[in-house]
């Protein structure tokens, strides 16, 4: 069964995505941000596999170029890449025990992936060595904490309004 692009779930998926960009515009915490969310959401709600991967990686980048470029954005990026992939495996297995799974998933992966890179860089003047590296991960660890709670609050967000939306209307049929 083919399904339409632009449905009315297509256009609620991708409006909250929107609106998540915008919230990485206004003040708040550091790393309480709705990347992840964006991400997982868009790889388990949006029908077109190719607009799953697309619609999160152009908004981001929207929102990246208002925001500022910085040299760690390939590891972002591959790690939200990386989220959408667990959001297609989320679509053929969504519940609630899942969602939250790969929630974890996901943010564990993209604090080991992006603290590995700023370390690669430089840019935060940790020695070249293991040691560095394991003060990076350590110095890190309060970034983590408020990336899991945005990671974990947006994701209930998007997936339960999705859950409320639908369970309450027809816009999904």
């Amino acid at each position: 069964m083919k399904t339409k692009l632009f449905s009315t779930q297509f256009i609620f998926v991708v409006s909250l995505i929107i609106l998540a960009v915008v919230s990485r515009l206004l003040p708040h915490l550091p790393n309480f941000t709705p990347l992840a969310a964006i991400a997982l959401f868009g790889g388990a709600l949006i029908p077109r596999k190719s607009l799953a991967y697309l619609v999160p990686l152009v908004v981001l980048l929207i929102s990246d170029i208002i925001i500022g470029l910085h040299v760690t954005m390939i590891a972002v990026y591959a790690c939200l890449i990386f989220t959408v992939a667990l959001g297609t495996w989320v679509r053929k297995n969504m519940n609630t025990v899942n969602v939250m799974a790969m929630t974890l998933v996901s943010s564990v992966v993209f604090y080991l992936v992006t603290n590995f890179a700023v370390w690669m860089t430089g840019m935060v003047g940790y020695p070249m060595n293991l040691g560095g590296l394991v003060d990076s991960y350590i110095a890190a660890i309060p970034f983590f904490r408020w990336e899991l709670l945005g990671n974990l609050f947006y994701v209930t967000v998007f997936f339960g309004s999705y859950a409320l939306v639908k369970s309450r209307t027809k816009l999904f049929a």
